[in-house]
């Protein structure tokens, strides 16, 4: 029976991170993961493939370009379901081979199968060959991530009524949509059918959506879908999913109906741990499926146990997920490292994007925070002329008492890329004063921080020290002009 320093259950994110850690640490690792390819859920069905798409389809769509051009440009006239999957399976082998080529230069053993635990430090792996393997560690981490809600009461047909994970593997490009959650990836993927023209209606059973968003932002974002071609419905409880021939028809509880050529349905995801066993090592999951874990260290109740990842719940991020990973290896080998930052950003890749960091208004006025807002809208930078965008802003919040930044939310192209200005100012405790001092390079849309900069210094309390500067300039002026009476009378 082998024994390993770390056993990791689950090849996403946290669990790729976190046994590159443990490799160059020189420990003996091991990734287990039931699928035949590694990579987990982001790699083949998430975060990867998600975004490849988007990028294909602003591409192939003529998107960016429709300002100049007319919402009838494209730059290839019938898109089809094979260009959308051409690029995303040079993306996806891509990324496997090298993920596959960091195990093999960090010494990480890897083995395919379903594990579960037979023992405090013992799990019995079945491969599909119907084989099992038990494997031993002094400490295990469970990054299995998460798994589509499927309920009994939605028909699933793997053709035109689908989940989350097999809408990518759609044989054809439908001509209208239904996408049933306002979720992240309910958002992502409508907004992107949109941009190809697809009639979209997009049903959200609770009066609002992105409920972590600041509420302008939302706003803004609400107007932005709206206007191309998204049919938000808010409040729309679902009684009843049917397939009628060729279309199948929704039935909501205030006795509308929706039809469409193809339903997707993306309202929640549960933890991936029903196979795990966890009784065994004496874990238990709330009604999601998710573990309970030590945020600091990410150690679970049984302590040479750990979990990161989708797996712990919010905030479910690939980017999040990785530091947790490394966190948690270097913790169960006793190494020490840097903390997590505490600041981080979120970025939600619709079309329009949405990327935040820090505090929300709603959330400083919940504090009792005394605060000033600065906003810039893109169309008022030059190289918001330059790339023909119409919308798109950045809003930045700030403190009275202290001028220090406390939040930015950004809704338009590059939200996701932009946002990283604000993540270092918040994490160096930066002021306003950042954004008034330094140039940034013109034309940018990074020259939007600095107008919403402006745009807040112009109303904000003058600091004690310059107005002591004031009086000194203004005592200084007095003397010059008394000299120069003086000289005069002379």
């Amino acid at each position: 029976m082998s024994h390993y320093d770390l056993i990791i259950i689950g090849s996403g994110p946290a669990g790729r991170a976190a046994a590159i850690q443990a490799g160059k640490l020189k420990r003996k690792v091991l990734v287990i993961d039931r699928k035949d390819r590694f990579g987990g859920v982001s790699v083949h069905t998430g975060t990867i493939p998600s975004k490849t798409l988007r990028e294909t389809v602003l591409n192939l769509s003529g998107w960016r370009e429709r300002t100049f051009y007319g919402r009838s440009y494209r730059v290839k006239e019938e898109i089809k379901a094979e260009d959308l999957k051409a690029r995303l399976h040079m993306t996806l082998d891509y990324e496997v081979d090298v993920l596959e080529h960091q195990f093999n230069r960090n010494h990480v053993d890897t083995l395919n199968g379903v594990a579960k635990f037979v023992g405090p430090k013992e799990v019995e792996v079945a491969t599909e060959a119907g084989e099992t393997t038990r494997l031993t560690a002094d400490n295990f981490l469970i990054a299995t991530g998460t798994k589509t809600y499927r309920p009994d009461t939605v028909p699933f047909n793997g053709t035109n009524i689908l989940d989350s994970d097999e809408f990518l593997d759609m044989a054809r490009i439908p001509r209208s949509l239904v996408v049933v959650g306002a979720g992240v990836i309910g958002v992502e993927y409508a907004t992107m059918f949109s941009a190809l023209d697809v009639k979209v209606t997009l049903i959200e059973p609770r009066d609002s959506f992105l409920d972590f968003i600041d509420k302008t932002l939302i706003q803004d974002f609400t107007h932005q879908i709206r206007e191309n071609g998204v049919d938000l419905r808010l409040g729309s409880a679902i009684e009843k999913v049917e397939e009628h021939e060729d279309m199948v028809e929704v039935s909501l509880a205030n006795g509308r109906h929706v039809r469409a050529e193809m339903l997707l349905f993306a309202a929640g995801r549960m933890g991936a741990t029903d196979r795990l066993n966890l009784k065994a090592v004496g874990l238990e999951t709330d009604h999601r499926g998710r573990i309970s874990v030590n945020r600091k260290n990410y150690q679970t109740e049984v302590p040479h146990i750990y979990a990161a990842g989708d797996v712990i719940g919010h905030p479910s991020l690939a980017s999040t997920s990785m530091q947790q990973g490394r966190v948690a290896a270097c913790h169960a080998l006793e190494t020490p490292t840097l903390p997590e930052s505490p600041w981080f950003p979120y970025g939600i890749y619709s079309v329009p994007e949405i990327s935040t960091c820090g505090m929300s208004e709603e959330e400083l006025q919940e504090r009792g925070i005394a605060y000033e807002v600065g906003v810039a809208r893109f169309r008022e930078t030059s190289r918001g002329h330059i790339m023909g965008l119409e919308h798109g802003m950045l809003k930045m919040l700030l403190s009275l008492k202290t001028r220090r930044l406390l939040g930015v939310q950004i809704v338009g192209e590059g939200a996701t890329e932009l946002i990283h200005i604000a993540q270092a100012v918040l994490n160096l405790k930066g002021t306003v004063d950042y954004f008034v001092e330094n140039t940034f390079n013109y034309p940018t849309l990074a020259e939007a921080y600095r107008i919403a900069g402006l745009d807040a210094f112009n109303r904000m309390p003058i600091p004690e020290e310059f107005k002591a500067k004031r009086k000194e300039r203004e005592a200084e002026k007095k003397a010059t002009r008394a000299k120069m009476k003086a000289e005069a009378k002379k």
